[in-house]
C-alpha cells in the first residue's frame, strides 16, 4: 500500500480497492465531515497519461451538481501521490445488495434506476457520457435513494474514444468503437435494470467474443421481466442507437408512464421503502466504520476544480498552502488545455472488470528505428501515446480495445513548465524539472510492464492487435511479436507466420499496433509479445477464439 495520504484527513478504513487505485474512509480534521478519499494506484500514478486522466476526472465532478452523483470535494496531487476527495455516501453499492439480497422487487429496480439514470441526465445535459454504468458504479442510500460514482472513463458525447466499458453492459456500438453517445449509457442502465429483476445479466457470454456477438446480434431477452416491464427493457436494449431514448432523460420519462400505469402513483415510495430496509440489513451486517489513523506529507498541490455541491466549506488553508493551490491551479489549466472532459479531446481511461484503452494526453512516442519483420508479412504498425488501464482482479477479463492513433512518433512533446515526458505526470511545486541529457546515448531500461491491450477478429483469415511497452528509461527497447492457432482453449499452438520486431527509444511508454494474416484454420488465436530487454513477467500474451468456431 502506498504509504501516501492526503493531509488534513484522519483515515479508517479502506472501502474498495483495484488495479485503478483504492477508496479509503476518512474524516476532515478541520470539519469532523466523514469523507471518501480516492487514491490512483501507485502502478497508474507513474504511467504516462493516468495522472493527467485522473485530474481529468476530478475537473468534470467538480462541474458536475447532481443530487444523484457522489459530491466532489477537492483533488489533491503530490510529487507520491495523487486523490480526489469525494462525498461519502451512506449506502451501500448496488453490486453488493445483489450479491447479498439477489432480485429486486419491480417496484424497488425501478427505484434504483430511476435515481441513477437522474445522475446521468445530468451529466448528459453537460454532453458527457459516463461509459461504464454497472451495479458496481450505483450506490443506494440508507434512505432508498440511488447515486451514480466513477467517472473514471467519461468522454465528451461524440468523442471517438475506442472501445472502454465492462463487456456485460456495454452497448452493440461500444463494442465497436463508435463514437460515445448517450445512448450507449441508456443501454448500460437498461442492462443493470434487467440485472435487478431478474438476478442474471442479460447475456451470459462465456467469452469475449461470445459476449460480443450476444450483445450485437441476440435478440433482447425479456421473457425473464414482468410483462408491464418488457417494453422498457426492449426498448433500452435495442440494438441500435436510434431505437432507444436518446438519453437518461428521455428514458426517465418512459420508466415513470411504465411504473405509474402497472404500479400505481405511490409505486416510488414503496419501492423506496423496501430499498431503505434492504440497505439497512446489508450495513447492519457489515463491520462498523472507526479507528482513525492520522497520517501527513509534504510538497502538496491541492486544487478544488468547480463548484461542488458537496464542499467542506470550514476548510481554510494557511497562506503556503493557498500558494500552492493557486500554482497548482494554474499548472492544470496549463497541462489541460483542450484536454478537459468537456473539451472534445481523448481523456485518460480506466475500467473495472475489462481493460480501458483511450488516449492518454500529449505523451509521445520516440522516434526510434522503424518494423522490422523477419518474414514476408507486412503488419500495417500504428504507434501511439496510449496509456492502458489493467483490469480489476474482481472479474479479471481482456478483450478488443483498439487505440486511437497519436501525432507523428518523430514530434517533440509540447514544451511547457509542467510537461514530463518521461512519467506524463506534473511536477508539484518546488520540484526540480526533469532535464535531457544529450551527452551520450540512453542505456536500454528496464522493461516494467508489456501487455496486450487489444485483440481483435477483423475478418475470416485476420486480426489486429495492440501491444503497450512500459520502462523506467527513455533508451532503446525491442518489442516482438508472435502469432499462433490451434483448437485448445489456453494453448498457444503451432506458430502462425514469422515473427515481427519494432525498435523504440526516446520515451517510457510504446503503443503498437500490428495486423495480422493467419494461415491456419485453428479455432483459437493467440498472440505474443516479448521484448529485449526482456520484462520481469516474460511477456504478455491474448487468445481469442474465431467467429466460425462457437463452445457448445
Amino acid at each position: 500500500m502506498n504509504a501516501w495520504a492526503v493531509p488534513g484527513y484522519s483515515e479508517s478504513q479502506e472501502l474498495g480497492s483495484g488495479a485503478s487505485g483504492r477508496v479509503v474512509l476518512a474524516v476532515h480534521e478541520e470539519t469532523g465531515v466523514p469523507v471518501a478519499v480516492k487514491y490512483l494506484s501507485e502502478a497508474l500514478r507513474t504511467r504516462p497519461g493516468f495522472v493527467h486522466g485522473f485530474r481529468a476526472e476530478a475537473e468534470l465532478l467538480g462541474g458536475l451538481e447532481s443530487p444523484y452523483v457522489a459530491g466532489f470535494y477537492e483533488y489533491v496531487e503530490a510529487p507520491r501521490g495523487a486523490a480526489i476527495v469525494m462525498e461519502l455516501v451512506d449506502g451501500v453499492s448496488l453490486r453488493a445488495l445483489l450479491t447479498r439480497q439477489g432480485p429486486l422487487a419491480p417496484e424497488a429496480a425501478l427505484v434504483v434506476l430511476k435515481g441513477s439514470l437522474l445522475g446521468l441526465a445530468d451529466a448528459h445535459r453537460l454532453g458527457v457520457v459516463h461509459r461504464d454504468y454497472k451495479p458496481d458504479n450505483v450506490l443506494v442510500t440508507t434512505d432508498g435513494l440511488s447515486k451514480l460514482v466513477d467517472f473514471g472513463i467519461a468522454v465528451d458525447s461524440g468523442v471517438d474514444a475506442g472501445i472502454a466499458g465492462t463487456p456485460a453492459y456495454m452497448a452493440p456500438e461500444q463494442w465497436t468503437g463508435a463514437p460515445a453517445s448517450p445512448a450507449g449509457d441508456v443501454y448500460a442502465a437498461t442492462a443493470t435494470f434487467f440485472e435487478c429483476l431478474t438476478g442474471r445479466k442479460p447475456y451470459p457470454g462465456g467469452n469475449l467474443a461470445e459476449l460480443a456477438l450476444q450483445h450485437l446480434e441476440h435478440p433482447v431477452p425479456v421473457d425473464e421481466v414482468p410483462g408491464a416491464l418488457r417494453p422498457l427493457v426492449r426498448r433500452g436494449l435495442a440494438k441500435a442507437p436510434g431505437e432507444r431514448p436518446a438519453d437518461a432523460a428521455a428514458f426517465v420519462a418512459d420508466l415513470e408512464r411504465a411504473a405509474v400505469g402497472r404500479y400505481g402513483p405511490d409505486w416510488e415510495t414503496r419501492g423506496r421503502a423496501r430499498l431503505a430496509s434492504l440497505v439497512a440489513l446489508l450495513l447492519f451486517l457489515l463491520p462498523p466504520r472507526h479507528q482513525w489513523t492520522a497520517r501527513t506529507t509534504t510538497d502538496t498541490a491541492r486544487t478544488v476544480l468547480g463548484s461542488g455541491h458537496g464542499r467542506l466549506a470550514a476548510w481554510r488553508p494557511t497562506w503556503p498552502g493557498l500558494a500552492a493551490a493557486a500554482a497548482a491551479l494554474l499548472l492544470a489549466v496549463l497541462a489541460t488545455q483542450g484536454i478537459g472532459p468537456i473539451a472534445g479531446a481523448d481523456t485518460a481511461g480506466r475500467v473495472t472488470d475489462v481493460l480501458a484503452t483511450t488516449s492518454a494526453g500529449p505523451v509521445v512516442t520516440g522516434g526510434g528505428a522503424g518494423p522490422t519483420s523477419s518474414g514476408s508479412a507486412s503488419p500495417s504498425v500504428t504507434p501511439s501515446a496510449t496509456a492502458t488501464a489493467t483490469p480489476s482482479p474482481t472479474e479479471p477479463v481482456t478483450g478488443p480495445s483498439p487505440s486511437p492513433a497519436a501525432s507523428d512518433p518523430d514530434t517533440a512533446p509540447p514544451a511547457g513548465p509542467t510537461a514530463s515526458p518521461s512519467t506524463g505526470t506534473t511536477s508539484a511545486p518546488g520540484s526540480p524539472s526533469p532535464s535531457a541529457d544529450t551527452s551520450s546515448a540512453p542505456a536500454a531500461p528496464a522493461v516494467k510492464d508489456v501487455s496486450v491491450s487489444a485483440f481483435r477478429q477483423t475478418g475470416p483469415t485476420t486480426a489486429t492487435a495492440t501491444l503497450t511497452v512500459t520502462t523506467d528509461g527513455t533508451g532503446p527497447v525491442t518489442l516482438t511479436v508472435a502469432w499462433f492457432a490451434g483448437d485448445a482453449a489456453g494453448q498457444n499452438g503451432a506458430a502462425d507466420g514469422a515473427t515481427t520486431s519494432f525498435r523504440r527509444s526516446g520515451a517510457t511508454a510504446y503503443t503498437v499496433t500490428v495486423d495480422h494474416t493467419f494461415g491456419s484454420t485453428g479455432c483459437y488465436w493467440t498472440v505474443q509479445a516479448t521484448t529485449s530487454p526482456a520484462s520481469a513477467d516474460g511477456g504478455a500474451a491474448q487468445q481469442l477464439l474465431t467467429r466460425q468456431c462457437e463452445i457448445r
